[in-house]
């Protein structure tokens, strides 16, 4: 089950019983697996992509990045994955769609943050 012991406990207390906690942490299970397909959808829908990251060697407010691929896996409610450009790639954690046709990625070391990328750089702004 997804949730620990203590929250367990805690929703049981709460008046939620065993079959309520295994179709709510199913309920979990299944909406960071269809996240992770959206997401892995809207990569290998643009093979341009403009984010809002900070770059050392961009001027620009958005820069552009040439997709390659992005590849994640699912447990439970984590997600990990890949991010590959074409001369670079960082670690993933987590990630969400944005309504406004973008996305919202965590990237591990070297970037360290959350970074929100989308088809264009209007969309940014």
């Amino acid at each position: 089950m997804h949730f620990d012991q203590r929250t367990q406990k805690a929703l049981r207390d709460a008046g939620l019983k065993t079959d309520d906690l295994q179709a709510v942490s199913q309920a979990i299970v299944d909406a960071v697996d269809a996240d992770a397909s959206a997401l892995e959808e809207f990569f290998d829908a643009n093979d341009t992509v403009y984010s809002d990251m900070e770059m050392a060697h961009s001027t620009s407010a958005y820069p552009e990045h040439a997709v390659d691929y992005l590849d994640l896996t699912t447990h439970a409610d984590e997600m990990r994955g890949w991010l590959r450009f074409d001369s670079w790639g960082v670690y993933v954690e987590g990630g969400r769609i944005l309504p406004d046709e973008s996305v919202e990625l965590t990237l591990g070391p070297t970037i360290d943050g959350r970074v929100r990328f989308a088809p264009d750089r209007e969309t940014l702004r």
